[in-house]
């Protein structure tokens, strides 16, 4: 099983650790707010927590040792203190961290001392408000690769009632139906070509973004 250590139970690092704890992870969680940490074990979504400030090197060293596989630092609206602390993460040996940053010029600095990887939550979430906006048919979807990316899409009106034989999008757009999703919640991963689909299904495809415009 593997091992993660959050720093930071904001928004972003309590939903972080709340998804590692409720997949079965062992997860140590570490603000220097206390009522943040008692909130977060009475809520129940870790079990285990300690009141620190991170950026102090010894008392963190004391916690840490080798015991974690990855570190989630999210304080990024505290920039000195991110970077403090991935530098003493990466100090002590832990292989990946995963940090959160306001900015791209922070997140260059915390690349360059350390961090495997600089996310930047409230960008991600203002591309997909504002996606959303421009194509209210798509529920979610995430960069899969460079050039494609993977969509969760409410389907056309005319295509209710039609195969995916019918409908033929990988020939016609390049787009891939990895999966459908009915309006019962049920996914059928391996979708028979024949399978007609209904007003409440959901279609999971794999496309270019200048290919997805054109279902929905």
């Amino acid at each position: 099983m593997k091992s993660f250590l959050v720093i930071g139970l904001g928004e972003f690092g309590k939903s972080v650790a709340k998804t590692l704890y409720k997949n079965k992870s062992t997860v140590l969680a570490i603000d220097s707010n206390e009522e943040l940490i008692k909130q977060a074990l009475n809520e129940g979504i870790i079990d285990d927590a300690v009141i620190l400030d991170a950026t102090d090197e010894i008392a963190l060293k004391n916690v840490v040792k080798d015991d974690f596989d990855m570190a989630f630092v999210s304080v990024g609206d505290n920039i000195q203190a991110s970077i403090l602390i991935t530098l003493h993460l990466k100090e002590l040996g832990v292989k990946d961290i995963i940090c959160k940053a306001v900015n791209h010029t922070q997140g260059r600095v915390l690349e360059k001392i350390g961090a495997t990887q600089v996310v930047f939550p409230e960008e991600s979430m203002g591309e997909k408000i504002a996606y959303s906006m421009l194509h209210p048919t798509i529920i979610e979807y995430f960069k899969f690769s460079e050039d494609y990316f993977i969509y969760e899409v409410k389907i056309p009106k005319s295509y209710i009632g039609k195969s995916l034989m019918e409908l033929n999008l990988r020939h016609k757009y390049e787009i891939n139906i990895l999966a459908v999703k009915h309006g019962d919640g049920k996914m059928n991963v391996t979708p028979d070509p024949n399978l007609r689909l209904d007003k409440e299904d959901l279609l999971i495809v794999l496309a270019r973004e200048n290919s997805i415009g054109k279902i929905v």
